[in-house]
């Protein structure tokens, strides 16, 4: 891990902030060529590259999972694991609940103004297979929809030698979703973007993935919407002196084990603190599942930046606009209003970037890449529609058409103009 002092910083943030764009025109290709051959072949496209990526050879009576087999799945769960399913799942949905929108109106004289909400009829949700599988992206992307009021949600996720992860059925169950495809990859983007005759379209797919899934949602942007592009997993604490070592180093290797792509960083004013930090990460990497992803991704993208003081290291912070942001300071609360870009804030010791991935109730679907200077962590909003809902009376129609007209004409919309003009002729 680098560790980098205020002379050095901004060539650092100029690397930094370009970590993990771009695609490759081979993958472009690729992915453009299978977005095609499941617009253009349905079921057969979906059949063909699961069986080349996957090794599953589906049937037209397969790639919808049954219900069946989700009940069978769940009795080869631990009871254990399925209650703290639950209890993630009861503590998301008290947070969401707390972001619904109403609809409003409200009388201009005798016109009414306004804002109808309604929720999207359909969305589709990707959940990764492979590597690893996470039950918690089930529950972070499935029950905002659920309580925007979202009444049909598919899910697709990829079945690797025929395999999915009992517990991604199992928390699929506990949400009661039942509309669930055996179809991982760009194909299954494609599928939920454009239909096939067994998965019906999608009004937003939701959802991580690898680079091919990524550049899928960006492609079929427009024929439905997308929560976000995600790119590799971030960190960034600002810590002082009161800091434990062995806490911060444990949070930076948190996300330095998802993907050798993930950035750990670490802001300070304490060159002592600096230095325990690099001997724990050095001492808590030896006893990692995953060392030779977290090392890797610790060197190539890690650091310490060492700074003149907090205001320097939230400036900083600002700047990089990170998706998980720790501040382990004596008084982080005093921190946080001047904290304008991150996609979650943990303050203090007792608050680790991993609580949020699972139990404590906020959304771990957040912006990377700097893209928490203008987006917000996945919620129900994300599941809604607004619609402006106008009704005006004869009288404030005449109190502001004269205004139409003048704007109209200064557009050169005449067409608008007569909408006004004709009404204003009737008695």
């Amino acid at each position: 891990m680098r560790t980098i002092d205020s002379a050095a910083i901004e060539a650092f943030l100029k690397g930094h902030l370009k970590r993990g764009r771009g695609t490759s025109e081979k993958i472009e290709s690729a992915v453009k060529r299978m977005l095609s051959d499941v617009r253009s072949k349905g079921d057969r496209a979906l059949i063909s590259y699961t069986e080349r990526f996957d090794g599953v050879r589906l049937t037209l009576s397969n790639i919808r999972i049954r219900e069946v087999e989700i009940k069978k799945a769940c009795r080869h769960t631990d009871k254990g694991i399925v209650d703290t399913i639950r209890l993630s799942a009861k503590r998301i949905r008290d947070f969401h609940k707390r972001q619904k929108e109403r609809s409003w109106f409200f009388k201009d004289n005798k016109s009414i103004l306004g804002q109808m909400i309604r929720p999207i009829q359909r969305a589709g949700i990707y959940v990764p297979g492979g590597k690893a599988s996470y039950p918690s992206t089930v529950l972070m992307n499935a029950i905002p929809a659920q309580v925007a009021g979202v009444e049909e949600i598919a899910m697709c996720v990829p079945a690797p030698g025929g395999e999915i992860n009992p517990y991604v059925l199992a928390a699929a169950d506990i949400l009661g979703l039942k509309e669930i495809y055996r179809v991982g990859g760009a194909q299954a983007i494609g599928a939920m973007a454009y239909g096939t005759e067994t998965i019906k379209k999608v009004d937003k797919i939701v959802g991580p993935g690898n680079i091919y899934v990524a550049t899928a949602k960006r492609m079929v942007f427009g024929a439905v919407d997308i929560d976000m592009i995600a790119g590799p997993s971030e960190i960034l604490i600002i810590a002082d002196d009161s800091a434990d070592a062995s806490f911060i180093a444990s949070d930076l290797l948190s996300q330095a084990e998802h993907d050798e792509m993930a950035a750990s960083i670490l802001i300070t004013s304490s060159s002592r603190l600096s230095e325990e930090v690099l001997k724990e990460l050095r001492r808590q990497l030896k006893t990692l599942k995953r060392r030779d992803i977290a090392q890797k991704a610790i060197r190539d993208n890690g650091a310490i930046i060492l700074t003149r003081d907090l205001d320097e290291a939230v400036d900083i912070a600002n700047r990089i606009a990170p998706e998980h942001l720790e501040v382990m300071t004596k008084k982080p609360m005093a921190l946080l209003r001047k904290i304008k870009n991150a996609g979650a804030i943990f303050l203090g010791p007792w608050t680790p970037e991993p609580l949020g991935d699972y139990v404590a109730g906020p959304n771990h679907t957040l912006p990377t890449g700097g893209t928490a200077r203008f987006s917000s962590p996945l919620g129900v909003y994300d599941f809604i529609k607004r619609s402006s809902v106008l009704q005006f009376d004869r009288a404030d129609f005449d109190a502001l058409s004269d205004a139409v007209i003048k704007l109209s004409d200064v557009e050169g919309l005449e067409a608008h103009g007569n909408s006004i003009r004709i009404r204003r002729g009737r008695a």
